[in-house]
């Protein structure tokens, strides 16, 4: 792999103040990429089997943090830490992955071509742990004081209960960071975590302004609304019964036809046209519901 390597120790000019002021600050960073690009930034984390709304929620929030010019930090892990880093490198944003494995390791495999971008200079990779050294369970908890050592503000898109995110979220508010949250809904298991977050005091995120405003009293924006940055609101009303009532719940086909009194048939011939339009997607338990445009 030939992307430049940086190794950073706490005494060092270039290693990161707000990470030395952080709990339990490491000794060593081993990284790949651009050490500059150790910046404060927005971590945004959430659930390796997330839905299509938490990594489309994932993906829409890297993507306006990036394009007002703030790093996304995220963990490198499937679901909605690689959808974060994925938004922010689309819109040419810098993105940070810290890994729970060492900065040189392709884990997970799935990750691989994003973490390549990162470490090709589009931001970087990093690890307290040596060079080689392979995944083990102990090590992401770990890690996850790193990523909120990293940034100025912590955003959790979907979380169930039990969540390995609530250690982020921790070492988050122990560090004096602020933690935002993406509610979701009361019926599904999935959201119970960032729900709690935000009964608890987490700072809900329901849209893209929502998010600014977050990003400014962190310190990231010195204005709520960036000079020149315009974007639209993550839904509008669709006028469908249908989408309407997927986006409150999501359901199985039949639970659909029986809530909107249509025949099997119909319903199904309807999902599939939402499917088509990228409006709901099927989730792995057969219900279908939002996949947010865009």
């Amino acid at each position: 792999m030939n992307a430049p390597r940086f190794v950073t120790r706490i005494g060092d000019p270039e290693y990161p103040t707000h990470l030395r002021n952080g709990v339990r600050p490491p000794a060593q960073l081993n990284g790949m990429g651009d050490v500059a690009a150790l910046v404060p930034g927005l971590a945004i984390i959430g659930s390796r089997r997330a839905t299509p709304y938490g990594l489309t929620c994932a993906t829409r929030f890297a993507r306006c943090a990036a394009e007002a010019g703030v790093t996304v930090i995220s963990g490198g892990a499937i679901g909605c830490d690689l959808a974060a880093h994925q938004g922010a490198l689309e819109v040419g944003g810098r993105s940070v992955a810290v890994l729970g494995c060492g900065a040189d390791v392709d884990y997970p495999r799935r990750s691989a071509g994003t973490l390549a971008r990162m470490r090709a200079g589009a931001g970087a990779v990093v690890s307290e742990l040596g060079w080689g050294a392979q995944p083990l369970p102990w090590q992401f908890p770990a890690r996850n004081r790193i990523i909120a050592g990293l940034s100025a503000a912590v955003l959790v898109v979907e979380a169930a209960l039990p969540s390995g995110t609530f250690s982020t979220a921790d070492s988050a508010l122990d560090s004096g960071r602020d933690v935002l949250a993406v509610p979701g809904s009361i019926l599904y298991a999935g959201s119970a975590g960032t729900n709690r977050l935000i009964r608890q005091g987490a700072t809900p995120i329901t849209c893209l302004e929502d998010l600014l405003v977050a990003l400014a009293d962190a310190g990231l924006l010195s204005t709520a609304v960036p000079a020149g940055m315009r974007f639209e609101g993550l839904v509008t009303a669709s006028g469908d019964p249908l989408l309407e009532a997927l986006r409150a719940h999501p359901m199985t086909p039949d639970e659909a036809a029986c809530v909107m009194e249509r025949t099997a048939a119909s319903t199904m011939s309807a999902l599939a046209s939402l499917e088509a339009a990228g409006l709901v997607a099927r989730y792995r338990d057969g219900r279908y519901g939002p996949c947010l445009p865009g």
